[in-house]
Parts: structure tokens; C-alpha cells; sequence
């Protein structure tokens, strides 16, 4: 859908508030891909999970979805052949243990949720998976009872660890070193334990001196009491690395071999977080579904913009039956521009599988495509003025509006000379109308209110204004022009009354032909048009698949010599009459004729396939005196001879 359009009506920050209320950024970036659709079928669909899922958020605060951290990159680590580390593994696992939950919690749901229920039956939880993850890391780390020979190894690393730090403690409380030792405690240096000693006694303590300080002064010498401990605690903490290394890679090996399943759950979860978080804001905003129609009918009752919250003023707002264009006038800070977005925005929301604040009863249209000029659209970097802009977003709507699409319009006409603004924007409205469009416009000209009383298929609206305490209501009327204003507003407040009644005269002047103006040209933005042919052309698609599956669904019609399944009975017979005013046919079962309702009825085999082309079905429907009779009688009148019909 356009996407300047969406950026005026601010369908960025609807998502921007959807991602709020989803977890993991999987969902996250599907609600940022998130665009308004014009398949019907597919909008129906998204509308159904978003209702199912706002019901289980009203019943339940408490749905067990996960963050899905990292997911992405433990996948592809999985495909790439990399082994998890243990934190991976233990986030793989608190995945299976959450599915687990979720199909549970869905399968409690199904009264309320019979749809998006189901997606949970994918879900394979691979028990024994998690269970053995759960089993083997712990608090982040390869447990010691990952296996038997893990926990051998550690406990040795423990006695060795031990036993050197009573070796070394005894050195340090020694007298025969307390004067060669700088310091009395014990550091290490490249995975070795030593001892601080002062530079001028090096040579008196027997053990490999490791390192030294900078200044010289202290050498940390390991002493040869230690050296066998530390390289036999050394080979075990080797071992203990490749035993992890073992473990992990069994463990990264177990979740591979399921990686298909696992996907899947991953795929169910990061659905279910997109889903429930259509349901929490559609709680958030007091919102439900709408019906659906594609001939471009809208019937808004109590809607509300999004984006005001409690602020929003209620909107009944109704087009697309006896009009398809309303032009709405009113002062200024009056809510026209509120009321036009709300249209818009709401219909986008709707068409991206969201619902909206809106009472119930509530319709909304499925359009191609949504037209919007609203604001000035200045450029400084262009040298654009407010009316060129405003001009040169027109134009694009015109070379590209037809039916089936939206067109929103702000002060059409606004920015230049009164005269030629309502000139323009009559011819603008007239054009938009001739190509079939939905039009929603306001305006401050008065001649526009005559044009659109005037004009087929167009109505007047209106915004509410209170002339004695001087505020609008947001209150839009739709079959009534808005009065004008400014003149009792200005008498209202003490300007003369001579003055106005100049303004008055000045303002209703003679007309003026303008024939001879050059139409404004300006470079037309080809991708734009093609991508709404592309559009244009998947909305007229969707329809007929839609007309193609109602067919589809037609009862079939069935033909004397079909075979047919009769349900009741459950056995096979044979059409031998046509269906009557009851909608039942004469079906031939066990050489008995009785008369059976369509419903009854499948089709078996096709005559075509078990009777050969202009077959006398009298063969087998009537007897061989009848034929014998029926034969002779057509050949002459035979006295005293009665064929009565079996």
C-alpha cells in the first residue's frame, strides 16, 4: 500500500506500540514487516487470530511465551555444525520446556480459541532432549553428574587443588622462607601457581621462577614441592576440558538430529508471541474486529484515533452506499483534519489484520489502495512552497487513484489564490469521482459546499462548533454543510458590523473563467504507479478467487445414470429421476425406486464413466413388458392396451 500514505497517517506508530507487546524479536521484526493486505481472505484470517487471541488475554494475564534470545543465532550455529555452548543449550532447553507449556495452555484454550489452538499441535516437545540438557548443564555449566568420569576427574581436580594449597600455605608460614618471601600470599602466573619472592633471593628457594615485576625487585618463583601437583592438576583439567567438550558436542548432536521439530516449535512460539501481542493491543485499546466488504462501503460507529487514547472524541462516519464522496467543513482546530486520519488509519489497521476502537457493527472496507494529502509537505532542500507540494501530491493521486481505491484530502485547494483553489479543487473532486474513487475532502470554500449539495453522489458533513462558548465539539454530521463562521465569530468578539458586511460582499464576487491556464506539469513517479497496478491487479485477483471458492461451494447438481453414496444407508444407487420442487431425487436401490433428499447424496461415479454416450436408460429403470408395450404403441394405437408409468 502507498507508502507515503501510511507515513501521513502514521501507521508506523500503531507498530511501534504493537512491538510493545511482543517478547521476542522475532515477533518484533514480523510486526515491523507488518503491512496493511488487500486479499480478503487473508485479512478475514488475520482479524479471526487477533479476535481468538484478544479471548484468552481477557481469561487469562498469564500466557507461558518465550523471549526466543538468540534463537536465530543458536539455529544457525545448529546448521553450520557448531557446537552450543552450555548457555545455548540451556536456552534450547527453557524453549522445549515453554512449548511444552504453550501446548498445554492452548489445548485448555480450544473452547475459546478453536483456530490458533490448533497451530499448537505442531509442537513436538521432545521430552527426552530437554530432559537430558536439563540433566547435564546447570546454572549455565557442564554439571559434574553430566557423567561418571566428568565427576572422577573434577573431584580429583578438587584433592589436587586442595593439597596444593596446603603446600603452599605451609611454605608461606615457614620460618625458612619468611625472609625470602616479599609477600605472603600466592598468585598465579600463566595457570601456575606461585609464590612472590624477593629478587636477591631467588636462588634459595628451589622451584621455576615464572615471571617478575617491573621493577625488578619480586620474582614469582613456583617451588618444586608443587610443580608435580600443578602438572597433574593440569592433565586432569585437560581431560575435564575434552570430557565437557563430550558432552556438549552429545548434547548439540541431540538437538541437531531433531533440528526439523525444533524449527517448527520455534516458528509455533514466535507465531503465537506476533499473535498475542495483536490480542493484548487490541485490549490495550478498547478495540474489536469489523466486518468486511470489498464494494468500498464504510459504516464507522464510535471510532476512535488510536494514537488519542482517552482524548479521542467518538466518530460516526458512514460512505460508500447512496454517496462515495463526502466533503467536510469547519472551523479551524475543529477535528476535520482528526476525522480524516481516523478513516484512513482505522482502514489500514483493519486491512493488517488489527482491530480497531470502534462500537460493534462496525464495517470497514477492503481497498486497493489509500490515497492520502495532508499537511503541507514542505521541502526547504526542494525550494518545494506549501501549494506545489500540496499540487504535485495531487497529481499523483489523480494519475493514480481509480475504483476501489481511497482518497483522502486535506483544505483541498489550500495554499494559493481562493479563486483558483476552488477552481482546482472542484476539477479535482469531479475527476477522482469520474474514475470511481471513494473521496473523503474538506474544505473552507463555501462554492465546494454548493458543489457537493449539487453533484451526484457526493453529501455535505460538517464539524460541530459551539458559537456561544466558541470551541468545536469533534462532533462530524454527515448530510448538512458546515455554516460559516468566521463572520458571527468576528461579530461575536466586537469587530464592526460595516467591516463584516464589507468582508461579506468582497468574499461572494462575480465568477471568472479560467480556461486558458496551463495544467501544472510535473515528472510522475513510475514506481509508484506500478506499484499500484501490481495492486490494482492482485485486489481484482482476490476477488475472483473469492467468487471462484464460493462457487466452489455450491451444492453439484447430479444427472439420471450417476451413481451416487447415500449416506443414511451406506450404500451406492442409481439416479433414475430428477429432482423434484423438494429437492429430492429418484434413486434406484436394490431394484426398489425411493424418492432421497440432495443432502443425502454424494456423488459416486459420473454417468459418463459407467454408460456409454446416448445410453437408453429405460434398460434398466423399466421392465421388459413395459419396453415390449411402450415399443408397440409408439408404432400404432393398440386397443385395449394401457402403459402405466413404474
Amino acid at each position: 500500500m502507498n507508502n507515503k500514505s501510511k507515513e501521513i497517517l502514521e501507521f508506523y506508530k500503531i507498530k511501534d506500540e504493537l512491538k510493545s507487546f511482543a517478547l521476542s524479536n522475532i515477533a518484533k521484526e514480523r510486526i515491523e514487516k507488518l503491512e496493511p493486505k488487500i486479499q480478503e481472505g487473508t485479512i478475514k484470517l488475520a482479524l479471526m487470530e487477533t479476535t481468538e487471541a484478544r479471548k484468552i488475554v481477557d481469561i487469562s494475564s498469564s500466557i507461558p511465551l518465550n523471549s526466543l534470545k538468540d534463537m536465530d543465532k543458536i539455529v544457525a550455529k545448529l546448521e553450520k555444525g557448531a557446537i552450543l555452548t552450555p548457555e545455548e543449550l540451556e536456552a534450547s532447553a527453557s524453549l522445549l520446556h515453554d512449548t511444552a507449556k504453550v501446548k498445554k495452555f492452548m489445548k485448555d484454550k480450544e473452547y475459546a480459541a478453536p483456530t490458533i489452538s490448533r497451530y499448537a499441535y505442531s509442537i513436538c516437545e521432545l521430552a527426552g532432549v530437554r530432559e537430558e540438557i536439563e540433566r547435564c548443564i546447570v546454572h549455565g555449566a557442564v554439571d559434574d553428574k553430566a557423567s561418571n568420569k566428568l565427576q572422577k576427574i573434577r573431584k580429583k581436580i578438587y584433592i589436587l587443588e586442595d593439597r596444593i594449597k596446603s603446600k603452599l600455605d605451609s611454605i608461606l608460614r615457614s620460618d625458612k622462607y619468611k625472609s625470602y618471601i616479599q609477600e605472603a600470599v600466592v598468585s598465579q602466573r600463566d595457570g601456575r601457581y606461585a609464590i612472590p619472592v624477593k629478587s636477591q633471593y631467588k636462588h634459595y628457594m628451589d622451584g621455576e621462577i615464572h615471571d617478575k615485576s617491573q621493577s625488578g625487585s619480586t620474582v614469582f618463583i613456583e617451588p618444586a614441592e608443587v610443580k608435580k601437583l600443578q602438572n597433574e592438576l593440569n592433565e586432569n583439567k585437560i581431560e575435564e576440558e575434552k570430557e565437557v567438550y563430550r558432552t556438549l558436542s552429545e548434547l548439540t548432536a541431540a538437538v541437531y538430529d531433531n533440528i526439523k521439530e525444533f524449527k517448527i516449535n520455534l516458528e509455533v512460539m514466535s507465531n503465537y508471541d506476533f499473535i498475542f501481542a495483536k490480542g493484548k493491543y487490541s485490549k490495550a485499546i478498547s478495540g474489536r474486529s469489523v466486518e468486511l466488504n470489498t464494494r468500498n462501503y464504510i459504516n464507522l460507529k464510535k471510532g476512535k484515533h488510536p494514537l488519542l487514547g482517552d482524548k479521542a472524541v467518538p466518530l460516526d462516519f458512514t460512505i460508500g452506499e447512496n454517496y462515495r464522496g463526502l466533503v467536510i467543513t469547519g472551523p479551524n482546530t475543529g477535528g476535520k483534519t482528526v476525522t480524516l486520519k481516523t478513516v484512513g488509519l482505522l482502514t489500514m489497521m483493519a486491512q493488517a489484520g488489527l482491530h480497531v476502537p470502534a462500537a460493534e457493527g462496525s464495517e470497514m472496507a477492503i481497498f486497493q489502495d489509500i490515497f492520502v494529502d495532508i499537511g503541507d509537505g514542505q521541502s526547504i532542500e526542494q525550494d518545494l512552497s506549501t501549494f506545489s507540494s500540496h499540487i504535485n501530491n495531487i497529481i499523483s493521486i489523480l494519475d493514480s487513484a481509480g475504483r476501489n481505491d481511497l482518497v483522502i484530502v486535506d483544505e483541498l485547494g489550500q495554499g494559493t489564490d481562493p479563486g483558483e483553489g476552488m477552481g482546482i479543487a472542484v476539477a479535482v473532486l469531479e475527476e477522482l469521482y469520474i474514475k470511481g474513487a471513494t473521496i473523503c475532502a474538506t474544505t473552507h470554500y463555501s462554492e465546494i459546499k454548493e458543489f457537493a449539495e449539487k453533484h451526484e453522489g457526493f453529501v455535505n458533513g460538517s464539524m460541530g462548533f459551539d458559537i456561544n462558548t466558541l470551541k468545536p465539539l469533534y462532533k462530524l454530521s454527515i448530510g448538512k454543510a458546515g455554516e460559516s463562521n468566521a463572520f458571527l465569530i468576528a461579530l461575536r468578539l466586537g469587530m464592526d458590523k460595516k467591516i463584516i458586511e464589507r468582508a461579506h460582499f468582497v468574499t461572494y464576487k462575480e465568477e471568472k473563467s479560467y480556461a486558458d491556464v496551463k495544467p501544472y506539469e510535473q515528472v510522475k513517479n513510475v514506481e509508484e504507479k506500478e506499484a499500484h497496478k501490481k495492486q490494482v491487479r492482485e485486489f481484482k485477483a482476490s476477488i475472483k478467487k473469492e467468487e471462484e471458492k464460493k462457487l466452489a461451494k455450491k451444492e453439484p447438481d447430479f444427472k439420471v445414470g450417476d451413481c451416487v453414496y447415500i449416506s443414511f444407508m451406506k450404500r451406492t444407487g442409481i439416479i433414475c429421476e430428477e429432482q423434484n420442487s423438494r429437492g429430492e431425487y429418484g434413486v434406484m436401490v436394490m431394484k426398489r425406486k425411493i424418492k432421497i433428499n440432495r443432502k443425502r447424496l454424494s456423488l459416486y461415479i459420473d454417468k459418463k464413466e459407467l454408460y456409454p454416450e446416448n445410453y437408453d436408460f429405460d434398460i434398466i429403470f423399466k421392465s421388459k413388458e413395459y419396453r415390449k408395450k411402450d415399443k408397440l404403441m409408439s408404432k400404432h394405437h393398440v386397443e385395449g392396451t394401457v402403459l402405466k408409468e413404474e
